[in-house]
Formats: C-alpha cells, sequence, structure tokens
C-alpha cells in the first residue's frame, strides 16, 4: 500500500504496511539542553525546542501503528578512538568533546548528556543507533538493519537541520531510500541555514528528498487508511 502525501516540490508517496520508518535525528540532551555540546559552542539551545512537539506527534501516529521507528545519537567511545582529531578540534567551542560538562562527558556514550531527552525517549522496541559521525550510516551497520526489515521510505525529523539531518538524508538517498524531511519537525541553531537545507534537499526536483509538515504526515497517515493497494 502506498500512501499520497502532499509535499514540495511535489507530491510523494510513503510505502504503508511498516515499510516506512520514523527517524528521529540526535535529539539529545547534549543538543538541546542548556550545559551540552550544543550551548559549548555558543549557540542557543531554545531554538530547538519547537521540533519537540512535532516529533512527538509524528512518534505517537508511528507507535500507534506498529510502524518501524529509530533514534540516532551522535556520540563516542570513552577513549575517543572513534572521534578524529579533524573533529575533535574543529571550532572553538568552551568545552571539546569528551571534556566534563553539568551532563557527564560531553558526546560520551554512556553519559546523561548524550541521552535523548525525557520528552521523546525511544520505546523499548525502537532501535537507537549510536554513530561517531554526523549521517546515520557512518560505522553503524544500519544500511543492512533497514534492508533486513524491508524498509524502503525513511521520514526525517530532528538536529540539526544542515548537519546531521541533511548529512543522514544525503546517505540514504545515495542508498535509494525516498526520504521526506518534516518542516516542523527539525531545528537548527540558525535559522537562515535551516531554510537553505531544506532548499537544497528539495532542488532540482527533489534531488535528496521531499518536504511535508508535520499536519500533512498525520493527515496522509490517516487518509492513507482508505487508499488502494497498488496492483
Amino acid at each position: 500500500m502506498m500512501i499520497d502525501l502532499p509535499a514540495r516540490p511535489f507530491a510523494a508517496q510513503l510505502a504503508g504496511d511498516g515499510h516506512t520508518a520514523l527517524v528521529v535525528i540526535d535529539m539529545q540532551r547534549d543538543f538541546v539542553e542548556p550545559g551540552g555540546f550544543g550551548a559549548s559552542l555558543g549557540n542557543d539551545v531554545t531554538l530547538l525546542h519547537s521540533a519537540i512537539a512535532p516529533i512527538a506527534a509524528l512518534l505517537a501516529a508511528w507507535r500507534a501503528r506498529g510502524w518501524p521507528v529509530l533514534h540516532t545519537r551522535e556520540c563516542h567511545l570513552p577513549d575517543l578512538s572513534d572521534c578524529p582529531p579533524a573533529k575533535r578540534e574543529r571550532g572553538h567551542p568552551s568545552l571539546r568533546i569528551g571534556e566534563p560538562g553539568t551532563m557527564g562527558r560531553l558526546l560520551i556514550a554512556g553519559e546523561a548528556g548524550a541521552d535523548i531527552i525525557p520528552a521523546l525517549y525511544p520505546a523499548a522496541n525502537e532501535w537507537v543507533i549510536d554513530k561517531p559521525g554526523k549521517g546515520m550510516f557512518w560505522a553503524t551497520g544500519l544500511h543492512e538493519r533497514l534492508q533486513a526489515a524491508g524498509i524502503s521510505h525513511l521520514v526525517f525529523a530532528g538536529v540539526t537541520t544542515e548537519v546531521c539531518v541533511q548529512t543522514s538524508m544525503r546517505e540514504a538517498n545515495d542508498r535509494g531510500y525516498d526520504c521526506v524531511i518534516v518542516e516542523d519537525a527539525t531545528e537548527s541553531y540558525f535559522p537562515e541555514f535551516k531554510r537553505a537545507a531544506i532548499d537544497m534537499i528539495t532542488a532540482q526536483g527533489a534531488i535528496v528528498g521531499w518536504c511535508a509538515t508535520s499536519s500533512q504526515v498525520l493527515a496522509a497517515l490517516g487518509a492513507g487508511k482508505n487508499q488502494h493497494l497498488e496492483p
């Protein structure tokens, strides 16, 4: 069953019957809450908060249908062996990856700050992918898991739009997945970067993927119950 979805630059489709996964990128305390890595870079973390309610609504819809949900966490091993100097030494944060912050060592697996925020915490049966890079496929084995589960379509939410979300969408597009980014369920510390990233994703005939609002996605899922099975 294919579900029609109003989107830009033109209408998209989602695969029903559990073949479309919801992907929630990096909604971690280190990025969303004060005292984490995002704040150490000098960012206003409250700019990401508007995405929380739309993501929660999408999670509720996927969970009600028993469809696959995966959450990613950008984090590193405690010894930083999977964090190259080119990443750790970039920029001018007040604290670097691995240094102690108010929620433990920044972006280190197992620390409180690296975990998902309570409002969007994964359910027991949902996938949680720890990724050492910005994209969700690098060094994670995720492509093989998605293929084994028969997932062909991905709906993206999370932060930040222009970095980890866009990188993951581009990686997914290269691997043959049809991708939709949910406009109000993704955010950036820089609103102009979010706009530019979505424009790049949807340009040239949805060269990377489509964009829809959470309301459009939820309405399409409701209408999808009445759509016909494709021959």
